[in-house]
Protein backbone atom coordinates (compact mmCIF):
# COMPACT_ATOMS: atom_id res chain seq x y z
CA UNK A 1 0.00 0.00 0.00
CA UNK A 2 1.27 3.45 -0.87
CA UNK A 3 1.45 5.58 2.26
CA UNK A 4 1.79 8.78 0.27
CA UNK A 5 5.00 9.69 2.09
CA UNK A 6 7.33 8.65 -0.72
CA UNK A 7 9.29 6.34 1.62
CA UNK A 8 9.85 2.61 1.25
CA UNK A 9 8.18 0.45 3.93
CA UNK A 10 10.85 -0.89 6.34
CA UNK A 11 9.99 -4.52 5.56
CA UNK A 12 10.49 -4.05 1.84
CA UNK A 13 13.68 -2.08 2.37
CA UNK A 14 15.17 -4.84 4.53
CA UNK A 15 14.20 -7.50 1.98
CA UNK A 16 15.92 -5.54 -0.76
CA UNK A 17 19.06 -5.23 1.37
CA UNK A 18 19.01 -8.96 2.07
CA UNK A 19 18.62 -9.76 -1.62
CA UNK A 20 21.61 -7.55 -2.46
CA UNK A 21 23.70 -9.18 0.24
CA UNK A 22 22.72 -12.67 -0.89
CA UNK A 23 23.54 -11.76 -4.50
CA UNK A 24 26.99 -10.53 -3.46
CA UNK A 25 27.65 -13.74 -1.54
CA UNK A 26 26.55 -15.84 -4.48
CA UNK A 27 28.69 -13.89 -6.95
CA UNK A 28 31.69 -14.00 -4.63
CA UNK A 29 31.47 -17.76 -4.13
CA UNK A 30 31.02 -18.40 -7.84
CA UNK A 31 34.12 -16.32 -8.64
CA UNK A 32 36.18 -17.78 -5.79
CA UNK A 33 35.41 -21.35 -6.85
CA UNK A 34 36.01 -20.64 -10.54
CA UNK A 35 39.07 -18.36 -10.40
CA UNK A 36 40.44 -18.76 -6.89
CA UNK A 37 40.20 -16.49 -3.87
CA UNK A 38 43.42 -14.56 -4.42
CA UNK A 39 42.67 -14.04 -8.11
CA UNK A 40 39.27 -12.44 -7.48
CA UNK A 41 38.85 -8.75 -6.67
CA UNK A 42 36.13 -6.86 -4.85
CA UNK A 43 35.50 -4.88 -8.05
CA UNK A 44 34.80 -8.11 -9.95
CA UNK A 45 32.34 -9.27 -7.30
CA UNK A 46 30.52 -5.94 -7.33
CA UNK A 47 30.47 -5.86 -11.12
CA UNK A 48 28.92 -9.34 -11.26
CA UNK A 49 25.96 -8.01 -9.25
CA UNK A 50 25.92 -4.69 -11.08
CA UNK A 51 26.57 -2.63 -7.95
CA UNK A 52 29.38 -0.30 -6.94
CA UNK A 53 32.40 -1.16 -4.84
CA UNK A 54 30.97 1.21 -2.25
CA UNK A 55 27.81 -0.91 -2.10
CA UNK A 56 29.89 -4.05 -1.55
CA UNK A 57 31.59 -2.45 1.45
CA UNK A 58 28.22 -1.58 2.98
CA UNK A 59 27.70 -5.30 3.48
CA UNK A 60 31.19 -6.71 3.94
CA UNK A 61 34.47 -5.43 5.36
CA UNK A 62 36.30 -7.26 2.58
CA UNK A 63 36.58 -10.45 0.52
CA UNK A 64 37.16 -12.55 3.62
CA UNK A 65 33.76 -11.69 5.08
CA UNK A 66 32.01 -12.62 1.83
CA UNK A 67 33.98 -15.86 1.54
CA UNK A 68 33.08 -16.95 5.08
CA UNK A 69 29.50 -15.67 5.16
CA UNK A 70 27.91 -19.10 4.79
CA UNK A 71 30.38 -20.72 7.18
CA UNK A 72 29.22 -18.25 9.80
CA UNK A 73 25.60 -19.03 8.93
CA UNK A 74 26.29 -22.74 9.44
CA UNK A 75 28.03 -22.13 12.77
CA UNK A 76 25.17 -19.96 14.00
CA UNK A 77 22.78 -22.74 12.94
CA UNK A 78 24.81 -25.25 14.97
CA UNK A 79 24.90 -22.99 18.04
CA UNK A 80 21.12 -22.63 17.88
CA UNK A 81 20.75 -26.41 17.54
CA UNK A 82 22.86 -26.97 20.68
CA UNK A 83 20.70 -24.56 22.64
CA UNK A 84 17.60 -26.41 21.50
CA UNK A 85 18.74 -29.87 22.64
CA UNK A 86 16.76 -31.46 25.50
CA UNK A 87 18.33 -30.65 28.89
CA UNK A 88 18.60 -34.32 29.92
CA UNK A 89 21.14 -35.14 27.18
CA UNK A 90 24.78 -35.43 28.31
CA UNK A 91 27.04 -32.74 26.79
CA UNK A 92 28.75 -34.85 24.13
CA UNK A 93 25.45 -36.41 23.09
CA UNK A 94 23.85 -32.98 22.76
CA UNK A 95 26.76 -31.79 20.60
CA UNK A 96 26.65 -34.91 18.46
CA UNK A 97 22.91 -34.74 17.82
CA UNK A 98 23.08 -31.01 17.15
CA UNK A 99 25.74 -31.35 14.46
CA UNK A 100 24.22 -34.41 12.77
CA UNK A 101 20.69 -33.07 12.78
CA UNK A 102 22.12 -29.74 11.65
CA UNK A 103 23.25 -31.40 8.43
CA UNK A 104 19.63 -32.41 7.88
CA UNK A 105 18.28 -28.88 8.31
CA UNK A 106 21.00 -26.45 7.22
CA UNK A 107 20.39 -27.11 3.53
CA UNK A 108 17.25 -24.96 3.47
CA UNK A 109 19.09 -22.00 5.01
CA UNK A 110 21.99 -22.38 2.56
CA UNK A 111 19.69 -22.86 -0.44
CA UNK A 112 18.05 -19.53 0.34
CA UNK A 113 21.36 -17.92 -0.63
CA UNK A 114 23.26 -20.31 -2.92
CA UNK A 115 22.96 -23.90 -4.17
CA UNK A 116 24.30 -26.33 -1.56
CA UNK A 117 26.72 -27.70 -4.16
CA UNK A 118 28.32 -24.24 -4.47
CA UNK A 119 28.57 -23.97 -0.69
CA UNK A 120 30.37 -27.32 -0.53
CA UNK A 121 32.75 -26.31 -3.34
CA UNK A 122 33.55 -23.13 -1.44
CA UNK A 123 34.23 -25.19 1.66
CA UNK A 124 37.01 -26.96 -0.23
CA UNK A 125 38.38 -23.61 -1.43
CA UNK A 126 38.56 -22.46 2.19
CA UNK A 127 40.35 -25.66 3.23
CA UNK A 128 42.94 -25.20 0.47
CA UNK A 129 43.47 -21.43 0.87
CA UNK A 130 45.74 -20.72 3.88
CA UNK A 131 44.50 -17.19 4.54
CA UNK A 132 40.86 -18.31 4.51
CA UNK A 133 41.52 -21.42 6.56
CA UNK A 134 43.30 -19.36 9.20
CA UNK A 135 40.44 -16.86 9.26
CA UNK A 136 37.87 -19.60 9.54
CA UNK A 137 39.69 -21.28 12.43
CA UNK A 138 40.03 -17.93 14.20
CA UNK A 139 36.32 -17.29 13.89
CA UNK A 140 35.49 -20.86 14.88
CA UNK A 141 37.28 -20.30 18.18
CA UNK A 142 34.70 -17.64 19.01
CA UNK A 143 31.89 -20.09 18.28
CA UNK A 144 33.59 -22.75 20.41
CA UNK A 145 33.71 -20.35 23.36
CA UNK A 146 30.02 -19.59 22.86
CA UNK A 147 29.16 -23.30 22.74
CA UNK A 148 31.26 -24.03 25.84
CA UNK A 149 29.25 -21.44 27.75
CA UNK A 150 25.98 -22.92 26.45
CA UNK A 151 27.07 -26.37 27.66
CA UNK A 152 28.15 -24.96 31.01
CA UNK A 153 24.78 -23.26 31.47
CA UNK A 154 22.96 -26.51 30.56
CA UNK A 155 24.92 -28.36 33.23
CA UNK A 156 24.71 -25.64 35.87
CA UNK A 157 28.45 -25.00 35.76
CA UNK A 158 30.64 -21.92 35.68
CA UNK A 159 32.69 -22.05 32.47
CA UNK A 160 35.32 -19.78 34.01
CA UNK A 161 36.07 -22.11 36.91
CA UNK A 162 35.14 -25.56 35.59
CA UNK A 163 37.28 -26.70 32.62
CA UNK A 164 35.00 -29.52 31.50
CA UNK A 165 32.75 -27.56 29.10
CA UNK A 166 35.74 -26.14 27.21
CA UNK A 167 37.50 -29.52 27.19
CA UNK A 168 34.39 -31.25 25.80
CA UNK A 169 33.91 -28.62 23.10
CA UNK A 170 37.63 -28.69 22.22
CA UNK A 171 37.54 -32.48 21.74
CA UNK A 172 34.32 -32.31 19.76
CA UNK A 173 35.55 -29.46 17.54
CA UNK A 174 38.83 -31.23 16.88
CA UNK A 175 37.00 -34.36 15.70
CA UNK A 176 34.75 -32.27 13.46
CA UNK A 177 37.75 -30.56 11.86
CA UNK A 178 39.43 -33.92 11.20
CA UNK A 179 36.25 -35.22 9.55
CA UNK A 180 35.94 -32.06 7.44
CA UNK A 181 39.55 -32.31 6.31
CA UNK A 182 39.13 -35.96 5.29
CA UNK A 183 35.93 -35.14 3.46
CA UNK A 184 37.44 -32.19 1.60
CA UNK A 185 40.28 -34.35 0.25
CA UNK A 186 38.10 -37.36 -0.60
CA UNK A 187 36.25 -38.29 -3.76
CA UNK A 188 32.67 -37.90 -2.49
CA UNK A 189 31.86 -34.26 -1.73
CA UNK A 190 28.15 -34.68 -1.03
CA UNK A 191 26.27 -33.61 2.09
CA UNK A 192 25.53 -37.28 2.80
CA UNK A 193 29.25 -38.06 2.71
CA UNK A 194 30.25 -35.37 5.23
CA UNK A 195 27.36 -36.34 7.50
CA UNK A 196 28.34 -40.03 7.43
CA UNK A 197 32.03 -39.28 7.95
CA UNK A 198 31.24 -36.97 10.87
CA UNK A 199 29.11 -39.65 12.51
CA UNK A 200 31.82 -42.30 12.06
CA UNK A 201 34.54 -40.08 13.51
CA UNK A 202 32.40 -39.14 16.51
CA UNK A 203 31.81 -42.85 17.14
CA UNK A 204 35.55 -43.18 17.75
CA UNK A 205 35.81 -40.48 20.42
CA UNK A 206 35.18 -42.77 23.39
CA UNK A 207 37.36 -45.69 22.24
CA UNK A 208 40.13 -43.35 21.10
CA UNK A 209 40.32 -41.56 24.44
CA UNK A 210 39.82 -44.51 26.77
CA UNK A 211 40.90 -47.57 24.81
CA UNK A 212 44.20 -49.45 24.64
CA UNK A 213 45.40 -49.21 21.04
CA UNK A 214 48.27 -51.65 21.27
CA UNK A 215 48.00 -54.66 18.99
CA UNK A 216 50.96 -56.52 20.50
CA UNK A 217 52.00 -57.42 24.07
Amino acid sequence: MNTGTGTTPPGLRERKKQRTRDALVRAALELFTERGYEQTTVDEIAEAVDVSQRTFFRYFAGKEDAALALQELAEAHFAAAVRARPPHEPPMEALRRAVLEGWDTISDAIEAVVPVALHLRMWRVIESTPVLLAARLRRSMETEEEIARVIAAREGLDADTDPRPRVAVAVFSGVIRVAERQWSTGADHSVAAIRTLTSEYLDHVGPALAGDWRTHP
